[in-house]
């Protein structure tokens, strides 16, 4: 038996991999040991450094930067998902009097740095820190979303198109009813990716002084001291790594739930085709 890609491999290919695999897992966990103990040496574990986790203060400072960062990422989200559809739409558009200048405003937005978006918005027209943060997460993503639902219609059949256009469908019909749903479930894992980017992009913000996570960070760090810097971001990562966790996660869901709700209405428009079919 042998897959398209490659061969089921033999003994002496398995053999191989695992002796490879167990030289890898020993290389990891001796560099995390090397890790430890190099961090055990500077103190860092001592029990005073992180006592300040015991303090309300601490955690109210780290709450209101949590905060920031779910806001701005959240408003953002909502804004630039639409909007990226209404772009995509654009790219691809009959017409190439829209298609090709869409391409040239993709292409910039995409190109551009997000914190030079922040930076031109917050001094160009004056806004406040969190608008600036906002709309320039909002037109990069934007773009990315627009590329990426672009790259799952295209890698659609193309028989897709060609039976809605033959039952009637006018071309944007075609495109909202047959053509979106199938591309979105298709690239629900980049869609899902980009919204973790999106997230992160949010530390940006310390450039412009809003005050999301990482900038609360550094103020507890700058009054607090030093010695404080390994803890306090150490807990600020482990923060970002479970919200990143959990928004996987919870794409994971809504696409089996979706896949499921497909499943099932397939399975029951499958007996009215049998019995419009039968004489």
């Amino acid at each position: 038996m042998s897959s398209v890609l490659y061969d089921v491999p033999g003994p002496k290919a398995r053999r191989v991999s695992l002796i490879a695999s167990i030289i890898g897992g020993l290389l990891i966990l001796g560099l995390l040991a090397w890790v430890v103990l190099t961090l055990s040496q500077q103190g860092i574990f001592e029990a005073r450094r992180w006592q300040i986790f015991t303090r309300a203060d601490v955690w109210r400072l780290l709450g209101n930067g949590l905060g920031s960062t779910l806001s701005a990422a959240a408003l953002a989200a909502v804004i630039a998902f639409p909007l990226g559809l209404l772009l995509c739409l654009l790219r691809i558009s009959d017409a190439a009097a829209i298609r090709v200048p869409m391409r040239v405003i993709l292409e910039f937005l995409r190109g551009m740095p997000v914190v030079l978006m922040m930076l031109f918005i917050l001094l160009g027209f004056g806004t406040s820190a969190f608008v600036a943060v906002v709309a320039g997460l909002v037109l990069y993503n934007a773009a990315v979303f627009a590329e990426i639902i672009r790259a799952g219609i295209q890698s659609l059949p193309k028989g897709q198109r060609e039976a809605g256009l033959a039952i009637g469908l006018t071309s944007y019909k075609s495109r909202m009813l047959i053509e979106l749903p199938q591309a979105i479930r298709r690239m629900m894992p980049s869609l899902v990716a980009q919204m973790v980017v999106l997230l992160k992009d949010t530390s940006l913000g310390y450039i412009v002084a809003y005050g999301e996570l990482l900038r609360a960070v550094q103020v507890m760090a700058d009054f607090l001291g030093t010695q404080y810097l390994f803890p306090i971001f150490f807990v600020a990562a482990a923060i970002y790594i479970a919200i990143n966790i959990s928004v996987s996660r919870l794409a994971v869901w809504i696409e089996r739930r979706g896949s499921k709700k497909a499943a099932g209405g397939t399975a029951k428009a499958e007996p009215d085709v049998l019995e419009a079919a039968a004489p």
